[in-house]
C-alpha cells in the first residue's frame, strides 16, 4: 500500500501560480484586496491539489490524526444514533476520537460538511448517504488522498467501494411474506428513493414475495416517499386507505412511517391487525411503545457501526488497500409483534 501523499501547502500553491504565499492565503479567505480572477485561480488549484487548511493543532501535520469522521443523515433517528454508538465505542477502544456531522438528507449539505471534515484532517470517514445523493464525486477528495472511506447502510450504487450493509432484498421478502402468511392479499409498500440501493432492494424483495405467493402486484399500492418521516407516513396511509380497494396490509421501509400508519388507521377506526396488518423496518425502540406494538425487521445498527470502524482501521493499518472494494453483510430477521399477528 502506498503511503499518504505529502500535504499541499500555500507555498506549493504560490509557487505553482507564481504569486506570493500571502496572496494565496488572502484569496482562500476571500480577502477584499484580491481580485475575483485570482481568487478563482487559487481556489481551483487548491481543490485540484487537495489542499487542506491547517485548522487544528500543528501536531497533526504528520498527515494522520486519531480522528474518524462520521457523516449521517439524521442524528436523531434511532437507527442512526445506534449506528454512531457502535462506531464511537469501537473507535474509542482503538484510541480514536470521532467527529459527527449530519446532512439532513440534503446532498449539498452533505458535500459542504464533508469538506469541513476533510479540512479537520480526519484519518478515515464513515458515511451513510443522504437520501437525495446520486453523485459520489465529492468522495474523491478523500479517496484520491489515501483517506479510507467506508459506506454503511445507505451505500452508493457503484461496486468499487468499501461497504457494510444487510441483505435488504431478503429482509423485505421475509417481511412481506410474513404479511401474506397472516392472510393479507393486498399489501401496500411505502419505500424510499429508488436511487438508494437499500430502498430499491426492499422494493424488489417485496415484489418478489408477492409474485412467489401469487399475490397481485398493484402499482397503486407501491409508493416511493421522499423522506419517510412521520408526516409523510400519515399522508401515504391516508392516500392508500382512500383507494376504492384499500390494502389489508402495509410494509413500510422504516418504522417512523409504520408508526404513523398505525396512528392514522386507529384514528379512522380501522382495527389493527384484523383489518390492516402493518410491519416496519429497523426495529426502533418505539416499536414496543406504540399500541399495538409494531412488527419490524431487525436492523443491527450497533454491529454495523462496529463493522464499519473495523474496516476503516484495517485500511489505516495497511491490512486492506484503500483503493480496493470490500463488503460486509450482516444478518437480520423479522421481529413479529401484535401489529401484524393475525394468527396465533
Amino acid at each position: 500500500m502506498e503511503g499518504k501523499k505529502k500535504d499541499v501547502t500555500i507555498y506549493d500553491l504560490a509557487h505553482e501560480l507564481n504569486v506570493s504565499p500571502s496572496t494565496v492565503s488572502r484569496a482562500l479567505n476571500d480577502h477584499y484586496s484580491i481580485g475575483k480572477k485570482t481568487k478563482k485561480a487559487v481556489k481551483q488549484l487548491a481543490e485540484e491539489r487537495g489542499y487542506r487548511p491547517n485548522t487544528i493543532a500543528s501536531s497533526l501535520r504528520t498527515n494522520r490524526s486519531n480522528t474518524i469522521g462520521i457523516m449521517v443523515s439524521w442524528i436523531n433517528r434511532p437507527f442512526i444514533s445506534s449506528l454512531i454508538s457502535g462506531i464511537e465505542k469501537a473507535a474509542r477502544e482503538s484510541g480514536h476520537q470521532v467527529i459527527i456531522s449530519q446532512s439532513y438528507d440534503k446532498p449539498e449539505l452533505e458535500k459542504d460538511n464533508l469538506q469541513a471534515l476533510y479540512d479537520s484532517r480526519i484519518s478515515a470517514l464513515i458515511v451513510s448517504l443522504a437520501m437525495g445523493t446520486t453523485d459520489y464525486q465529492h468522495f474523491d477528495l478523500f479517496t484520491n488522498n489515501g483517506i479510507p472511506v467506508v459506506f454503511v447502510d445507505r451505500i452508493p450504487s457503484i461496486h468499487d467501494v468499501h461497504k457494510v450493509h444487510i441483505n435488504n432484498f431478503n429482509a423485505a421478502f421475509e417481511a412481506t411474506e410474513h404479511l401474506i402468511d397472516q392472510g393479507c392479499t393486498r399489501i401496500a409498500h411505502f419505500g424510499g428513493a429508488r436511487h438508494q440501493s437499500i430502498y430499491e432492494d426492499r422494493r424488489s424483495g417485496y415484489i418478489a414475495a408477492l409474485k412467489k405467493n401469487n399475490v397481485d402486484v398493484d402499482e397503486s399500492l407501491i409508493i416511493q416517499a421522499t423522506s419517510l418521516n412521520a408526516e409523510e407516513g400519515l399522508r401515504l396511509t391516508e392516500q392508500v386507505l382512500e383507494l376504492e380497494n384499500p390494502p389489508d396490509g402495509i410494509f413500510c421501509a422504516n418504522d417512523t412511517a409504520a408508526v404513523s400508519a398505525i396512528q392514522y388507521a386507529k384514528k379512522m377506526g380501522i382495527r389493527i391487525p384484523e383489518e390492516l396488518a402493518i410491519i416496519g423496518f429497523n426495529n426502533d425502540p418505539i416499536c414496543e411503545i406504540i399500541d399495538p406494538p409494531l412488527s419490524s425487521v431487525d436492523h443491527p445498527a450497533v454491529e454495523m457501526g462496529e463493522a464499519a470502524i473495523k474496516q476503516a482501521l484495517a485500511m489505516l493499518e495497511g491490512e486492506i488497500a484503500t483503493d480496493s472494494a470490500t463488503r460486509v453483510t450482516l444478518d437480520t430477521q423479522v421481529v413479529v409483534r401484535a401489529s401484524s399477528l393475525r394468527k396465533g
